[in-house]
Protein backbone atom coordinates (compact mmCIF):
# COMPACT_ATOMS: atom_id res chain seq x y z
CA UNK A 1 0.00 0.00 0.00
CA UNK A 2 0.78 3.51 -0.14
CA UNK A 3 1.91 4.98 3.63
CA UNK A 4 5.16 3.83 3.18
CA UNK A 5 8.28 5.79 3.58
CA UNK A 6 8.82 8.00 0.43
CA UNK A 7 11.08 10.68 -0.97
CA UNK A 8 13.87 8.64 -0.29
CA UNK A 9 16.52 9.65 -3.22
CA UNK A 10 18.51 12.97 -3.27
CA UNK A 11 16.80 14.47 -6.19
CA UNK A 12 13.54 14.45 -4.18
CA UNK A 13 15.29 15.34 -0.95
CA UNK A 14 16.23 18.59 -3.39
CA UNK A 15 12.57 18.65 -4.52
CA UNK A 16 11.30 19.44 -0.59
CA UNK A 17 14.21 21.85 0.35
CA UNK A 18 14.10 23.84 -3.08
CA UNK A 19 10.22 25.12 -3.45
CA UNK A 20 10.01 24.67 0.41
CA UNK A 21 8.00 22.02 0.92
CA UNK A 22 9.95 20.84 3.97
CA UNK A 23 9.92 24.04 5.56
CA UNK A 24 5.85 24.62 5.24
CA UNK A 25 5.65 20.85 6.35
CA UNK A 26 7.59 21.25 9.88
CA UNK A 27 4.87 22.85 11.78
CA UNK A 28 2.82 19.75 10.92
CA UNK A 29 5.85 17.85 11.57
CA UNK A 30 6.40 18.19 15.00
CA UNK A 31 2.69 17.94 15.47
CA UNK A 32 2.94 14.45 13.94
CA UNK A 33 6.00 13.99 16.68
CA UNK A 34 4.21 14.95 19.47
CA UNK A 35 1.66 12.68 18.29
CA UNK A 36 3.61 9.99 18.48
CA UNK A 37 5.57 10.51 21.52
CA UNK A 38 2.16 11.00 23.29
CA UNK A 39 1.19 7.42 22.15
CA UNK A 40 4.43 6.10 22.31
CA UNK A 41 3.81 7.01 26.24
CA UNK A 42 -0.07 5.31 26.07
CA UNK A 43 1.76 2.12 25.19
CA UNK A 44 4.24 2.41 28.11
CA UNK A 45 1.56 2.39 30.17
CA UNK A 46 -0.63 -0.54 28.39
CA UNK A 47 2.26 -2.47 28.50
CA UNK A 48 5.31 -4.01 30.89
CA UNK A 49 8.78 -2.36 29.99
CA UNK A 50 10.82 -5.75 29.29
CA UNK A 51 8.50 -5.85 26.37
CA UNK A 52 9.11 -2.82 24.86
CA UNK A 53 12.50 -0.83 23.20
CA UNK A 54 13.38 1.93 25.40
CA UNK A 55 15.49 3.11 22.80
CA UNK A 56 13.05 4.35 19.97
CA UNK A 57 12.37 7.70 19.72
CA UNK A 58 11.12 10.52 17.08
CA UNK A 59 12.68 13.96 16.38
CA UNK A 60 13.12 16.90 18.97
CA UNK A 61 12.25 20.64 18.06
CA UNK A 62 15.52 21.52 16.52
CA UNK A 63 15.77 18.42 14.76
CA UNK A 64 13.21 18.89 12.57
CA UNK A 65 15.81 20.14 9.63
CA UNK A 66 18.58 17.09 10.62
CA UNK A 67 19.01 13.60 9.01
CA UNK A 68 16.41 12.49 11.84
CA UNK A 69 14.08 15.08 11.21
CA UNK A 70 14.09 14.06 7.47
CA UNK A 71 13.79 10.29 8.03
CA UNK A 72 11.13 11.59 9.80
CA UNK A 73 9.33 13.35 7.39
CA UNK A 74 10.07 10.33 4.98
CA UNK A 75 8.50 7.85 7.02
CA UNK A 76 5.31 10.06 8.38
CA UNK A 77 4.88 12.45 4.76
CA UNK A 78 1.37 11.69 4.18
CA UNK A 79 0.27 12.02 7.78
CA UNK A 80 2.07 15.09 7.91
CA UNK A 81 0.63 16.46 4.76
CA UNK A 82 -2.82 15.65 6.27
CA UNK A 83 -2.54 17.74 9.20
CA UNK A 84 -1.00 20.38 7.61
CA UNK A 85 -4.64 19.94 4.99
CA UNK A 86 -6.52 20.49 8.13
CA UNK A 87 -4.99 22.76 9.21
CA UNK A 88 -5.59 25.20 6.52
CA UNK A 89 -9.02 24.42 6.31
CA UNK A 90 -9.54 25.84 9.68
CA UNK A 91 -9.74 22.41 11.93
CA UNK A 92 -9.24 23.63 16.06
CA UNK A 93 -5.68 22.48 17.63
CA UNK A 94 -7.54 20.18 20.19
CA UNK A 95 -9.07 18.56 17.06
CA UNK A 96 -5.80 18.83 15.26
CA UNK A 97 -4.00 16.79 17.62
CA UNK A 98 -6.84 14.05 17.97
CA UNK A 99 -6.78 13.50 14.27
CA UNK A 100 -2.94 13.35 13.93
CA UNK A 101 -2.93 10.55 16.90
CA UNK A 102 -5.55 8.81 15.22
CA UNK A 103 -3.88 8.77 11.88
CA UNK A 104 -0.67 7.38 13.02
CA UNK A 105 -2.91 4.33 14.55
CA UNK A 106 -4.52 4.05 11.05
CA UNK A 107 -0.75 4.51 9.55
CA UNK A 108 0.21 1.63 12.34
CA UNK A 109 -2.50 -0.52 11.86
CA UNK A 110 -2.08 -0.87 7.77
CA UNK A 111 1.67 -1.18 8.33
CA UNK A 112 0.54 -4.36 10.31
CA UNK A 113 -2.28 -6.17 8.08
CA UNK A 114 0.50 -5.20 5.34
CA UNK A 115 3.39 -7.52 7.10
CA UNK A 116 0.96 -10.23 7.54
CA UNK A 117 -0.13 -10.11 3.60
CA UNK A 118 3.36 -9.53 2.26
CA UNK A 119 5.24 -11.71 4.61
CA UNK A 120 7.42 -8.15 6.21
CA UNK A 121 7.89 -7.11 10.03
CA UNK A 122 7.93 -3.75 9.64
CA UNK A 123 6.88 -1.72 13.38
CA UNK A 124 5.63 1.28 13.91
CA UNK A 125 6.11 1.14 17.87
CA UNK A 126 8.38 0.57 19.99
CA UNK A 127 8.51 -3.01 20.62
CA UNK A 128 11.03 -5.79 21.37
CA UNK A 129 11.15 -7.89 18.49
CA UNK A 130 9.94 -11.43 19.51
CA UNK A 131 10.25 -14.52 17.15
CA UNK A 132 8.68 -14.15 13.97
CA UNK A 133 7.63 -11.33 12.12
CA UNK A 134 3.69 -12.78 12.14
CA UNK A 135 3.83 -12.62 15.48
CA UNK A 136 5.30 -8.84 16.21
CA UNK A 137 2.53 -7.84 13.28
CA UNK A 138 -0.37 -9.08 15.19
CA UNK A 139 0.82 -7.73 18.62
CA UNK A 140 0.91 -4.46 16.56
CA UNK A 141 -2.56 -5.14 15.65
CA UNK A 142 -3.49 -5.35 18.83
CA UNK A 143 -1.62 -2.24 20.74
CA UNK A 144 -2.73 -0.05 18.01
CA UNK A 145 -6.39 -0.74 18.91
CA UNK A 146 -6.05 -0.48 22.21
CA UNK A 147 -3.90 2.83 21.17
CA UNK A 148 -7.22 4.43 19.19
CA UNK A 149 -9.28 3.31 22.05
CA UNK A 150 -7.01 5.61 24.15
CA UNK A 151 -6.82 8.39 22.15
CA UNK A 152 -10.71 8.40 21.22
CA UNK A 153 -11.28 8.40 25.44
CA UNK A 154 -8.58 10.75 25.68
CA UNK A 155 -10.31 13.20 23.48
CA UNK A 156 -13.96 12.51 24.79
CA UNK A 157 -12.29 13.69 28.71
CA UNK A 158 -11.06 17.02 27.37
CA UNK A 159 -14.66 17.64 25.44
CA UNK A 160 -13.71 17.52 22.05
CA UNK A 161 -15.58 14.79 21.04
CA UNK A 162 -18.41 13.12 22.00
CA UNK A 163 -18.76 9.51 23.22
CA UNK A 164 -21.36 8.73 20.21
CA UNK A 165 -18.78 10.40 18.24
CA UNK A 166 -16.47 8.18 19.10
CA UNK A 167 -18.79 4.95 18.51
CA UNK A 168 -19.25 7.33 14.73
CA UNK A 169 -15.69 6.97 14.02
CA UNK A 170 -14.87 3.47 15.20
CA UNK A 171 -17.54 2.13 12.92
CA UNK A 172 -16.51 4.18 9.85
CA UNK A 173 -12.65 2.96 10.67
CA UNK A 174 -13.57 -0.46 10.83
CA UNK A 175 -15.91 -0.42 7.90
CA UNK A 176 -13.56 1.84 5.35
CA UNK A 177 -10.93 -0.93 6.52
CA UNK A 178 -13.13 -3.87 5.75
CA UNK A 179 -13.67 -2.73 2.47
CA UNK A 180 -9.72 -2.62 1.80
CA UNK A 181 -8.74 -5.99 3.30
CA UNK A 182 -12.06 -7.79 1.46
CA UNK A 183 -10.09 -6.27 -1.65
CA UNK A 184 -6.29 -7.55 -0.28
CA UNK A 185 -8.19 -10.78 0.74
CA UNK A 186 -9.60 -11.42 -2.49
CA UNK A 187 -6.16 -12.10 -3.97
CA UNK A 188 -4.45 -13.88 -1.86
CA UNK A 189 -4.69 -16.90 -4.07
CA UNK A 190 -3.77 -14.86 -7.15
CA UNK A 191 -6.25 -13.33 -9.81
CA UNK A 192 -7.30 -15.13 -13.35
CA UNK A 193 -9.09 -12.00 -14.75
CA UNK A 194 -6.96 -8.91 -16.34
CA UNK A 195 -8.97 -6.17 -15.98
CA UNK A 196 -9.09 -3.05 -18.58
CA UNK A 197 -7.15 -0.28 -17.43
CA UNK A 198 -9.84 1.87 -16.72
CA UNK A 199 -11.77 -0.96 -14.44
CA UNK A 200 -8.93 -1.54 -12.65
CA UNK A 201 -8.36 1.63 -11.76
CA UNK A 202 -12.01 2.20 -10.40
CA UNK A 203 -12.17 -1.42 -8.81
CA UNK A 204 -8.77 -1.82 -7.08
CA UNK A 205 -6.60 1.45 -7.37
CA UNK A 206 -9.80 3.42 -6.08
CA UNK A 207 -9.96 1.39 -3.26
CA UNK A 208 -6.33 0.01 -2.37
CA UNK A 209 -4.97 3.79 -3.08
CA UNK A 210 -7.62 6.18 -2.52
CA UNK A 211 -9.95 4.12 0.16
CA UNK A 212 -6.55 3.86 2.31
CA UNK A 213 -5.85 7.84 1.98
CA UNK A 214 -9.80 8.59 2.60
CA UNK A 215 -9.07 6.99 5.59
CA UNK A 216 -7.43 10.24 7.15
CA UNK A 217 -11.14 11.69 6.98
CA UNK A 218 -12.99 9.22 9.17
CA UNK A 219 -12.85 11.48 12.28
CA UNK A 220 -12.95 15.01 10.77
CA UNK A 221 -15.92 13.38 8.48
CA UNK A 222 -17.82 12.79 12.24
CA UNK A 223 -16.99 15.95 14.04
CA UNK A 224 -16.79 18.71 11.53
CA UNK A 225 -19.78 20.73 11.12
CA UNK A 226 -20.40 24.09 9.46
CA UNK A 227 -18.14 25.78 6.54
CA UNK A 228 -15.28 23.49 8.14
CA UNK A 229 -17.00 20.71 7.89
CA UNK A 230 -17.93 21.32 4.34
CA UNK A 231 -14.57 22.24 3.43
CA UNK A 232 -13.84 18.52 5.02
CA UNK A 233 -16.43 16.74 2.28
CA UNK A 234 -14.68 18.58 -0.52
CA UNK A 235 -11.39 18.02 0.19
CA UNK A 236 -11.66 13.93 0.68
CA UNK A 237 -12.25 13.23 -2.89
CA UNK A 238 -9.42 15.18 -3.88
CA UNK A 239 -7.25 13.14 -1.06
CA UNK A 240 -8.69 10.10 -2.46
CA UNK A 241 -7.51 10.73 -5.96
CA UNK A 242 -3.97 11.15 -4.87
CA UNK A 243 -4.27 8.00 -3.12
CA UNK A 244 -5.12 6.90 -6.37
CA UNK A 245 -2.42 8.00 -7.93
CA UNK A 246 0.36 7.00 -5.59
CA UNK A 247 -1.25 3.69 -5.97
CA UNK A 248 -0.94 3.46 -9.65
CA UNK A 249 2.94 4.28 -9.05
CA UNK A 250 3.41 1.55 -6.86
CA UNK A 251 2.47 -0.79 -9.79
CA UNK A 252 5.02 0.42 -11.49
CA UNK A 253 7.72 -0.27 -8.63
CA UNK A 254 5.90 -3.80 -7.85
CA UNK A 255 5.33 -5.47 -11.30
CA UNK A 256 7.93 -8.06 -10.65
CA UNK A 257 6.53 -9.19 -7.38
CA UNK A 258 2.29 -8.36 -8.46
CA UNK A 259 3.24 -10.91 -11.27
CA UNK A 260 5.14 -12.80 -8.50
CA UNK A 261 2.00 -13.63 -7.02
CA UNK A 262 -0.84 -12.73 -9.57
CA UNK A 263 -2.40 -10.10 -8.22
CA UNK A 264 -3.94 -7.31 -9.67
CA UNK A 265 -1.43 -4.59 -11.28
CA UNK A 266 -1.78 -2.10 -13.75
CA UNK A 267 0.52 -2.12 -15.83
CA UNK A 268 -0.02 -5.74 -16.52
CA UNK A 269 -3.36 -4.29 -17.57
CA UNK A 270 -2.10 -1.58 -20.02
CA UNK A 271 -0.04 -4.63 -21.99
CA UNK A 272 -2.80 -6.96 -21.98
CA UNK A 273 -4.93 -4.31 -23.75
CA UNK A 274 -3.46 -2.01 -24.90
CA UNK A 275 0.54 -2.92 -25.63
CA UNK A 276 2.49 -3.06 -28.26
CA UNK A 277 2.16 -7.13 -29.79
CA UNK A 278 5.39 -7.76 -28.59
CA UNK A 279 5.04 -6.52 -25.25
CA UNK A 280 1.62 -8.81 -25.05
CA UNK A 281 3.51 -11.50 -26.14
CA UNK A 282 6.15 -10.77 -23.58
CA UNK A 283 4.06 -10.74 -21.07
CA UNK A 284 1.65 -14.19 -21.62
CA UNK A 285 5.02 -16.07 -20.96
CA UNK A 286 5.42 -13.76 -17.39
CA UNK A 287 1.43 -14.41 -16.80
CA UNK A 288 2.73 -18.02 -16.80
CA UNK A 289 5.29 -18.28 -14.22
CA UNK A 290 8.47 -17.32 -16.22
CA UNK A 291 10.79 -14.85 -14.36
CA UNK A 292 10.72 -11.45 -15.27
CA UNK A 293 14.13 -10.29 -16.45
CA UNK A 294 16.13 -7.17 -15.08
CA UNK A 295 15.37 -4.03 -16.85
CA UNK A 296 12.27 -5.20 -18.55
CA UNK A 297 9.68 -2.83 -17.08
CA UNK A 298 12.36 0.30 -17.97
CA UNK A 299 13.12 -1.64 -21.37
CA UNK A 300 10.41 -3.62 -23.74
CA UNK A 301 7.19 -2.34 -21.68
CA UNK A 302 8.31 1.36 -21.18
CA UNK A 303 5.54 2.41 -24.03
CA UNK A 304 3.01 0.64 -21.66
CA UNK A 305 5.11 2.17 -18.35
CA UNK A 306 4.71 5.14 -19.81
CA UNK A 307 1.06 4.97 -20.43
CA UNK A 308 0.42 4.27 -16.35
CA UNK A 309 2.54 6.94 -15.25
CA UNK A 310 1.18 8.95 -17.43
CA UNK A 311 -2.52 8.57 -15.86
CA UNK A 312 -0.61 8.92 -12.04
CA UNK A 313 0.24 12.58 -13.53
CA UNK A 314 -3.16 13.15 -14.27
CA UNK A 315 -4.79 11.86 -10.88
CA UNK A 316 -2.23 13.40 -9.10
CA UNK A 317 -2.76 16.95 -11.14
CA UNK A 318 -6.14 16.78 -10.36
CA UNK A 319 -5.87 16.21 -7.10
CA UNK A 320 -3.75 19.00 -6.32
CA UNK A 321 -6.09 21.55 -8.17
CA UNK A 322 -8.73 21.09 -6.53
CA UNK A 323 -7.18 21.15 -3.15
CA UNK A 324 -5.33 24.33 -3.90
CA UNK A 325 -8.98 25.35 -4.91
CA UNK A 326 -9.97 25.38 -1.59
CA UNK A 327 -7.03 27.10 0.07
CA UNK A 328 -4.20 24.51 0.74
CA UNK A 329 -0.65 25.78 0.24
CA UNK A 330 1.09 22.96 -1.73
CA UNK A 331 2.28 23.53 -5.29
CA UNK A 332 0.05 22.14 -7.99
CA UNK A 333 2.61 22.40 -10.61
CA UNK A 334 4.54 19.93 -8.69
CA UNK A 335 2.30 17.11 -8.96
CA UNK A 336 4.32 14.97 -11.88
CA UNK A 337 7.78 15.69 -9.63
CA UNK A 338 6.22 14.66 -6.43
CA UNK A 339 4.58 11.27 -8.08
CA UNK A 340 8.00 10.39 -9.52
CA UNK A 341 9.26 11.26 -5.71
CA UNK A 342 7.41 9.37 -3.66
CA UNK A 343 9.05 6.25 -4.72
CA UNK A 344 11.70 4.29 -2.13
CA UNK A 345 15.09 3.83 -3.30
CA UNK A 346 14.34 0.55 -5.15
CA UNK A 347 12.27 2.48 -7.53
CA UNK A 348 14.19 5.84 -8.14
CA UNK A 349 16.42 4.35 -10.99
CA UNK A 350 13.10 3.09 -12.66
CA UNK A 351 11.00 6.42 -12.27
CA UNK A 352 13.71 8.06 -13.76
CA UNK A 353 14.14 5.66 -17.23
CA UNK A 354 10.38 5.24 -17.42
CA UNK A 355 9.98 9.43 -16.74
CA UNK A 356 13.04 10.43 -19.51
CA UNK A 357 11.41 13.82 -21.62
CA UNK A 358 8.07 13.33 -19.70
CA UNK A 359 8.57 16.49 -17.39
Amino acid sequence: MTLSPVFRSPEAVRLLEEHGVWDRLRPAMRAQAQAVNALYQDLGELMDARFLHQGRRVPEEGEMRSTEGLAFLQEYFFLVLFRSLFESLGVSPERLAFYTELNFCIKGTITAADNIFDDQGKSLLPLVEGSGSRFLSILQLMSFERLVRRSCDRAVSAGIIREDETHAILRGLLNRMAEIGELEGSEEGGVDEIPTPEAMVRRVHEVRGGALFALAFAAPLVIEKGPIGEGVKEAEPAIARLGTAFQIVDDLTDFEFDLGRRSHNLLVSEIHHNGAMEERGALQGLWAGEPVPPGMVEGLFRGSARAVLERAYEEAQAAFRRLKELGFWFPEELAPQVVQAIVGLEGVARMEAIAADEI
